[in-house]
């Protein structure tokens, strides 16, 4: 499996809207599988089910890349290294390979230089290995970066598939060698419906979602899909193997239409 920063599976499993058993279940038979980037936040409301899937798993901690994100509330210096110590708590785990600001939007109006150094200080308790943003734009990055280094921002993790390419911010990013992790690579499952994408998986006998999941590799970017079935779960970790043309990746990404699929009402002004 590659790895991102000799650290992160480029491919991992993302957990948004699993819950309870559904959720303790398909974690458990996703590490089964052969996954070791397991991706979850506080607000999912299942850290406890997925810290119970991995010490189940009997895989060893040192194996494994765990990522939880702050939830808006505790985006102050009152409450946020507690609610992390929570979510270890939770996971089971005195550590998390990555801890991720999760929207740029706290509650209390709290400004950045606040939850972007309570971030700094979870780090340096040894609360998170590696740190990082989500759902950051070019504007919020560009303030971030005078709070802290690009070289602490381990990742960005935003909403990243072919019908939202967001090229803009991914280019920023790589212009400050910041890595980008796309999320909900199938769009919901919209783009495994596009007759283009369809074409191509048939002309190389695999899944729609393997060659999502390889247009994802082939932008150099980590993606994290969920799934409850264990069919799809072995087809997303396929795409990784699954080798698109140039050509190909030209014209997936040619379906952008910005077409976004997570944007809540406290969502930051998007990049177009």
């Amino acid at each position: 499996m590659q790895l991102i920063h000799n650290e992160m599976p480029i491919l991992g499993m993302g957990t948004f809207r699993l819950e309870g058993d559904v959720a303790y279940n398909s974690v458990k038979m996703a590490l089964e599988l052969g996954y070791r980037h397991i991706d979850t936040a506080q607000i999912y409301g299942n850290e406890t089910q997925v810290g119970k899937a991995i010490a189940d798993s009997g895989i060893e901690r040192s194996e494994l890349f765990i990522t939880t994100k702050v939830w808006n509330a505790h985006l102050n210096e009152h409450s946020f290294l507690d609610s992390v110590r929570e979510s270890l708590d939770k996971l089971q785990t005195d550590y998390v390979d990555l801890l991720l600001i999760h929207w740029p939007s706290p509650e209390n109006n709290e400004l950045m230089d606040e939850y972007l150094n309570e971030l700094i200080n979870a780090k340096n308790q040894k609360l998170a290995k590696h740190i990082g943003v989500s759902n950051f734009t070019i504007n919020l990055l560009e303030q971030a970066l005078k709070i802290l280094p690009a070289s602490e921002i381990f990742t960005n993790q935003v909403e990243v598939h072919p019908y939202l390419t967001n090229e803009k911010l991914r280019s920023y990013c790589d212009s400050k060698n910041i890595h980008v992790t796309g999320y909900m690579p199938f769009a919901v499952g919209k783009v495994l419906k596009d007759n283009l994408i369809i074409e191509i998986a048939n002309s190389k006998g695999v899944t729609p979602a393997e060659v999502v999941i390889a247009w994802s590799i082939a932008n150099g970017l980590s993606t994290i899909p969920s799934s409850t079935k264990r069919a799809n779960l072995l087809t997303n970790l396929a795409g990784e193997s699954l080798m698109l043309s140039p050509d190909e990746v030209i014209a997936i990404n040619q379906l952008n239409s910005n077409d976004r699929q997570a944007s809540p009402e406290f969502s930051p002004e998007w990049d177009i």
